[in-house]
């Protein structure tokens, strides 16, 4: 073969090369085109699935400890050989106990669940996939709080129906009392089908132990700040949909709800509207403290979320109490209290001693 026929064959053989190399990359580029014509371009809500009639819910679920011991907070009460005897066969009863309340409002699982007393992310995983809860796919958002038994609120969300964009934990101290450690609150924004951005606080107040004037002045700090964030939110947006939920330790016409936060019934125009102010109102309640209910577990809005006309709304402007007499106590008096895990280091295998709320979020087009 001649060296011209040779080199011939190699400009031949490396054209082909070239040209099958710029084709593969142009059919990669013409490939992404589409995705992005298809995908990218779309809003990220109009990804998501519809939220109708799946229920948002808060539910202080009483020390939902996992068995294993965390030597950086005193959860010693709620292991194996403590004198409660916290046990992995009492656990998962207790997880599916708590599957069973999420899921009694509707056949549908809800959109997401505020909790409070929950140990760690891992125990509310543990919840999310027990029972019919199972079928839905549920993320959760949670950050270690300064709380010394280790107790902190966390929010598990239908990653189908609700995309997180923003979360934060909110420090709850008081500069004056540097031992003073507490629950944050959890702030997530997010998104949801068709709809502007979602705000929403996970929160859980001091109690009363020491007494409700006592100790009423850690409740007014926490919705001090609990305000001041919720502010700077409207300040850019006057229309923000914000749901607050929580065991807030105090009712709703306390001074740290009614007056600091400033929420009210709907048709008076307040800074917020309490969903379970009513409820209240009627005597009802989500705590029974010797024979007493008390509504300490509140859903409270932003008007925009109540008020008539287009966009997303709380469905009929109202807040439920999950309060089926399965979840509940009944003593020989005829009354009744919410059937909880412990009385004491008592075990008595029930639910909790708070009940759930829920209400549901719907889009009015006209």
């Amino acid at each position: 073969m001649t060296i011209t026929k040779t080199y011939t064959i190699f400009s031949l053989l490396a054209l082909a090369l070239f040209s099958s190399c710029a084709n593969g990359e142009k059919r990669n580029e013409n490939k992404e085109v589409v995705n992005i014509e298809n995908d990218d371009l779309r809003y990220p809500h109009e990804l998501l699935e519809s939220f109708e009639d799946k229920p948002f819910m808060f539910y202080n679920v009483e020390n939902l400890f996992d068995t294993i011991n965390n030597p950086e907070t005193l959860d010693d009460a709620f292991l194996p050989d403590s004198e409660k005897q916290w046990t992995q066969k009492r656990y998962t009863d207790k997880l599916e106990k708590l599957a069973a309340v999420l899921t009694h409002p509707s056949k549908n699982n809800p959109l997401f669940v505020g909790f409070a007393e929950i140990e760690n992310r891992f125990v509310v995983l543990d919840l999310m996939k027990t029972g019919r809860l199972a079928e839905t796919k549920y993320r959760v958002v949670h950050h270690d709080a300064p709380d010394v038994r280790g107790i902190d609120v966390a929010l598990a969300y239908d990653h189908d129906r609700f995309m997180v964009q923003y979360e934060e934990a909110i420090d709850l101290s008081i500069p004056e009392e540097p031992n003073y450690k507490t629950r944050d609150i959890l702030y997530v924004k997010g998104l949801i089908k068709d709809s502007v951005d979602l705000h929403l606080f996970v929160n859980h107040w001091s109690s009363r132990r020491k007494g409700a004037k006592e100790s009423e002045y850690k409740r007014i700090n926490a919705a001090k700040t609990l305000l001041y964030k919720t502010d700077s939110i409207r300040n850019v947006d006057p229309n923000a949909k914000i749901i607050i939920m929580g065991d807030f330790n105090d009712y709703p016409n306390n001074k740290s709800i009614r007056e600091v936060l400033g929420a009210g019934h709907s048709e008076k125009e307040d800074h917020f509207v309490n969903l379970t102010l009513p409820l209240h109102e009627q005597g009802l309640g989500t705590y029974n403290y010797r024979g007493d209910w008390g509504m300490l577990d509140q859903f409270i809005v932003s008007p925009s979320l109540v008020n008539p006309g287009k966009g997303l709304q709380i469905k009929g402007g109202k807040a439920h109490i999950v309060n089926d007499d399965k979840f509940m106590h009944f003593f020989d008096s005829g009354d009744k209290t919410p059937n909880k895990t412990y009385g004491g280091p008592r075990y008595l295998g029930g639910y909790s001693d708070h009940l759930a709320i829920y209400g549901y979020l719907t889009v009015i087009k006209n």
